[in-house]
């Protein structure tokens, strides 16, 4: 078994079976399955997120496999790119509790909790009244280098997360005024991050591909994408129109079928 405590969690359970103990957690539920659970539960005044796992069981497996995806076994995933995001200054959660017991992959079982991100938004909440009232444009433009940045800095650094969405940054309201000298976002929701050496370009299309789609509807003009663009490079718009036109080719594509996709079925992408 593998288990990581932080003081005060290593004060609570001392001498007691971490699994059993984070069973009894009580709190807001934000998802039930028969295969994890994540909810939102206080302790000592302070609040906390915990992931527990049980097992996805091998027809899930299978069927990942069978569709070229990589199943997500247990918390061992998100508590590794958690690691990886310190070591490259991305702000991403804190973990506080981790434990990872069992060999058989179908039975694994294992939880991780990380200190709730307080006083935070999601860029999606944040941003959905651009479209109708436009935000300052010094605000705008910082907010587009620092997703830019830290887009960057994962690719380049063996990282893709999977599920790289707009609603997956928390931006930190606890200054004012926003964005300018204070600002923080925070990367979340990190279980079914990939972590290599290098991260393949097809993996790289679809992190920027879901990143274009769920902006989609903000109100972003072009000049906002070329923006982006030029920032994720860290090159000149010419060079991103010249020498890597396939690449943002397939971005847009990649991005205009989840919005097609989002529009006749009204799922969940």
């Amino acid at each position: 078994m593998t288990l990581e405590l932080s003081k005060v969690f290593a004060q609570q359970w001392h001498n007691k079976d971490p699994f059993v103990e984070a069973d009894k957690l009580e709190g807001e539920i934000f998802r039930a399955l028969e295969a994890r659970k994540t909810l939102r539960f206080s302790l000592l005044g302070k609040s906390y997120f915990i992931k527990i796992h049980r097992g996805v069981g091998w027809f899930e497996i299978i069927e990942n496999l069978v569709r070229l995806r990589l199943p997500v076994l247990g918390a061992a995933n998100e508590y590794l790119a958690i690691k990886r995001l310190e070591t490259l200054n991305v702000d991403t959660m804190k973990t506080v509790a981790y434990a990872n017991k069992g060999i058989n992959p179908a039975r694994q079982q294992s939880f991780i909790i990380t200190e709730d991100l307080i006083n935070t938004i999601s860029l999606e909440d944040f941003c959905a009244p651009w479209k109708d009232q436009a935000p300052r444009f010094t605000l705008k433009n910082h907010l587009i280098k620092k997703i830019a940045h830290i887009s960057r800095t994962l690719h380049q650094n063996g990282i893709n997360h999977r599920d790289f969405y707009i609603c997956h940054f928390l931006l930190d309201i606890s200054h004012e005024p926003i964005g300018e000298k204070h600002l923080k976002l925070s990367l979340i929701d990190l279980h079914r991050a990939q972590l290599r050496e290098v991260t393949p370009e097809r993996w790289i299309v679809k992190d920027i591909a879901s990143l274009y789609f769920s902006a989609m509807n903000i109100g972003l003009t072009k000049r906002d994408f070329f923006r982006f663009m030029k920032h994720y490079r860290n090159s000149s718009l010419r060079a991103c129109f010249t020498q890597e036109r396939d690449f943002w080719q397939q971005v847009e594509r990649q991005g205009k079928k989840l919005w097609l996709r989002k529009q006749r079925k009204g799922d969940a992408i």
